[in-house]
C-alpha cells in the first residue's frame, strides 16, 4: 500500500491517479493503490480503470461504445462534449489531436477496444509515467505511487546526478527509482490488449518559429484569455499576483475581465531598489472592481525559510524548496478572503520572451540583422566581443556538447555569452560533491551523449523548450504544494495552447535588445493600461536570497548534521558543515546549493519505509 501523510488529503487542484488495463489480473494489482479517500473509475466490464483521489471538479469522464475518455486537470469541457469526442475517437493516436483542441492544463485518459492511451501536456507540468507491478503495466501521474507499489528504493545515480547544476536534458527527466519509466511530455503512452506491452507515441511537436509577430499578438492574447477562462468562468473569488511585472499584470487585468471576483495580491520587495510596488499600485488604480492587498515586505519569508519543517510528498528533488514558504505565505489569507484558485504570472518569462541562442542560425541566414542585434545584446548583457565570436564559431551538434561538459564538471562556469548563444548552461558540480558522485555524473553524461537528441535542431527552441520544462518541473512541485496548502494555484502563462502561441512567433521580432517583451506588449495592447505596458525590467529578490542565506545557517548546519547524502557517499558533510558557519564565503560566490539541498530536504522527506531502504542502499 502506497504509504501517504495523515495530511495529504486531496483537495481541488491535487489529483493523482494510476491507470490499469482492462484485466482480471490488474484487479489484484490496483488494492496496491489503495488508501483513505481513494476513488475508483471503471472499464464497461467493472475492473478498476483509474485509482487515485482526486476532487470532482477536477475529473470528467465520459463513455460511447467501446470507447471511455477522462480528462483530469483544469479543462473547460462537460461530459456531454467529451462523450462525443469519445464516439468520434477511432485510434489512440487521436488523442494528441484531441488535446490540440482545448485550453486549460490537464491529463487526457482513453481507454479503446482494450488499448490504453495516457498523455500528460507538452509543458512538462502533468507528467506521465509507468511500471510493471505483478506483470501488469501501470500508469501513473506521480512517479513515487509508483514506486511505492513497486516497493523500489531511490536510485543512487540519479540522485548522484541531480546534484548536478544544472541537470541537463535528457538527464533531469529521469524518474527517482529503478524500475519506474518516464514518458517524455511530447509522447503518449500506449498500453496493448495484453496490459503488458507498451510504446510511446509523439502527439506533440513544437510549432516552426514564423509567424510575424503582428498577426500573432491577437492569437496570443486569444489564448492567454482561454488560458485564464479556463480558471475564473464559474466566478466566485479568484485571487491574482500582482508584482507589478508585465507577466502579473497580464493576467490579472483578464481575470478582473471574467465573471470572477479578483483579490490582487502584492509583495513588495525588502530591496530599496525594488519598484515593484510602484508598478502594483499604477495598475491596480486601473482596477477600480478589484480588491488590492499589499503585505508587508518584512513579513515575507525569506528564501531558505522552513527548510527542516518541509514533509510535502515530492515525486523528485525540487529547487522549489528554497522558496516554498514565500510561495505559500499568503495563501492562507487568500483562503479567508474566499479565493478559491490562486493565479500566477510565471512562465511569462519563459514565453513571452526567448532565447538569444536563435541568433547563432540568425547570424547565418541573416547575417546583416543579426550583426545589429548582437551588437545590441553585447551591450545589454555586456558580453566581450571576442568570446561572442567564438560562441558564434561553436558548431558543434547537441550530442558532442553535452559529452564535452563531462570533462569540465569542476571548472568555473563559462561567460554568459557562451551560454546564451549556445546549447544552454553547462553542468556543473561543486567542492563539497565526493569524486564517487563525479565519476558517476561523468559516465552517465557519456553514456547519454551516445544518443541524446535535443529538443530541437535549433539551439534557440531547444533553450526555450529546455527553459519551460525546467519551470515547470519546479511548478508542478508548488502546485502539489499550494494545494495541500488549501488554495491550488495556477499558471496560465505554461498551457500547451499559450506556450504553441507563442513559440510560433519569429524570434528576431520575440527576443531583441531594443524593447522589453515586446510580444506580450503588443498582445495585451487594449486591456492593460499603456502606462502599466512601459515597464522594462523586473525585479531580482537576491537581497532576499543572501539575506536568507545568513538568517538561517543554523537550519542549514542542521540539515547537514545528519546528512543522507553523505551517508550515501554523495557529499562532504563536513565541508556542507563548515559553508553553514560561513555563509558569507568567496566559496559560494561561484557556486550554488540550491541543487544539493533540493536533495537532501527529498530525501528527508521520503516516507520512513523509503528512507530506510536508502540508507542501505551500496
Amino acid at each position: 500500500m502506497t504509504e501517504l501523510h495523515e495530511s495529504a488529503g486531496t483537495g481541488p487542484g491535487d489529483a493523482h491517479f494510476t491507470v490499469l488495463p482492462d484485466r482480471e489480473e490488474a484487479a489484484a494489482v490496483a488494492r496496491s493503490f489503495s488508501s483513505p479517500g481513494t476513488r475508483v473509475l471503471k472499464h464497461a466490464s467493472g475492473r478498476p480503470w483509474l485509482v487515485g483521489q482526486w476532487h470532482d471538479q477536477d475529473m470528467v469522464s465520459a463513455r460511447a461504445g467501446h470507447t471511455a475518455l477522462a480528462v483530469i486537470g483544469c479543462c473547460p469541457i462537460d461530459a456531454t462534449e467529451l462523450e462525443r469526442h469519445a464516439g468520434r475517437l477511432r485510434d489512440l493516436a487521436g488523442l494528441g489531436a484531441l488535446a490540440r483542441t482545448l485550453p486549460g492544463s490537464f491529463h487526457l485518459v482513453a481507454a479503446l477496444d482494450g488499448r490504453l492511451g495516457v498523455q500528460g501536456t507538452a509543458s512538462g507540468l502533468r507528467l506521465v509515467f509507468h511500471a510493471s507491478v505483478d506483470g501488469v503495466r501501470v500508469a501513473a501521474s506521480r512517479a513515487d505511487v509508483l514506486a511505492g507499489a513497486l516497493g523500489a528504493e531511490p536510485d543512487r545515480e540519479q540522485l548522484a546526478l541531480r546534484l548536478l547544476w544544472p541537470v541537463p536534458h535528457p538527464l533531469g527527466e529521469a524518474p527517482m527509482w529503478q524500475g519506474v519509466t518516464a514518458v517524455r511530455p511530447e509522447d503518449t503512452l500506449i498500453v496493448a490488449q495484453d496490459g503488458r506491452t507498451v510504446r510511446h507515441s509523439r502527439w506533440w511537436t513544437p510549432p516552426e518559429p514564423v509567424r510575424p509577430l503582428a498577426g500573432s499578438a491577437p492569437l496570443v492574447r486569444e489564448a492567454l484569455t482561454a488560458a485564464v477562462d479556463a480558471r475564473t468562468r464559474q466566478g466566485g473569488v479568484v485571487s491574482c499576483d500582482l508584482s507589478g511585472g508585465l507577466d502579473s499584470t497580464s493576467i490579472c487585468f483578464l481575470a478582473a475581465r471574467s465573471p470572477a471576483r479578483v483579490v490582487a495580491s502584492t509583495w513588495p520587495g525588502r530591496d530599496p531598489a525594488d519598484t515593484d510596488l510602484h508598478w502594483a499600485t499604477l495598475a491596480a488604480e486601473s482596477l477600480p472592481g478589484v480588491d488590492h492587498v499589499v503585505w508587508d515586505a518584512d513579513a515575507s519569508p525569506l528564501v531558505y525559510t522552513d527548510l527542516l519543517a518541509i514533509d510535502d510528498l515530492l515525486d523528485e528533488p525540487t529547487i522549489g524548496v528554497m522558496d516554498r514558504s514565500r510561495v505559500l505565505h499568503h495563501l492562507p489569507a487568500m483562503a479567508e478572503r474566499g479565493s478559491r484558485v490562486h493565479l500566477t504570472g510565471i512562465g511569462g518569462d519563459h514565453v513571452a520572451w526567448c532565447s538569444e541562442a536563435y541568433y547563432h542560425r540568425l547570424a547565418r541566414t541573416h547575417p546583416l540583422f543579426a550583426l545589429r542585434q548582437l551588437r545590441g545584446f553585447r551591450a545589454l548583457w555586456q558580453w566581450p566581443l571576442t568570446t561572442t565570436l567564438k560562441a558564434l564559431a561553436d558548431r558543434r551538434a547537441y550530442p558532442a556538447w553535452l559529452a564535452d561538459t563531462a570533462t569540465h564538471l569542476r571548472d568555473p562556469l563559462p561567460p554568459t555569452a557562451i551560454t546564451s548563444l549556445g546549447w544552454g548552461m553547462p553542468p556543473r558540480l561543486f567542492p563539497w560533491v565526493t569524486p564517487d558522485t563525479e565519476e558517476i555524473a561523468r559516465q552517465a553524461l557519456r553514456r547519454a551523449a551516445e544518443d541524446a537528441a535535443p529538443h530541437h535542431r535549433d539551439r534557440g527552441l531547444h533553450a526555450d523548450l529546455e527553459q519551460i520544462r525546467s519551470c515547470t518541473r519546479i511548478i508542478r512541485q508548488w502546485d502539489r504544494m499550494a494545494a495541500r496548502a488549501g488554495v491550488p494555484m495556477a499558471s496560465p502563462f505554461l498551457d500547451d495552447r499559450v506556450i504553441e502561441t507563442c513559440l510560433a512567433v519569429r524570434p528576431s521580432e520575440r527576443v531583441t535588445p531594443w524593447q522589453y517583451k515586446p510580444l506580450l506588449t503588443a498582445a495585451m495592447h487594449g486591456v492593460v493600461p499603456d502606462p502599466c505596458l512601459r515597464r522594462t525590467n523586473k525585479a531580482a529578490a537576491s537581497m532576499d536570497a543572501a539575506d536568507g542565506l545568513r538568517r538561517h545557517r543554523a537550519d542549514l548546519r542542521a540539515l547537514w548534521e545528519d546528512s543522507h547524502l553523505e551517508r550515501l557517499g554523495l557529499v562532504d558533510g563536513a565541508a556542507l558543515r563548515r559553508l553553514a558557519e560561513r555563509p558569507s564565503t568567496p566559496d559560494l560566490q561561484h557556486a550554488t546549493l540550491y541543487s544539493t539541498i533540493a536533495a537532501e530536504v527529498w530525501l528527508r522527506g521520503l516516507p520512513r519505509t523509503t528512507k530506510a531502504a536508502a540508507r542501505t542502499t551500496p
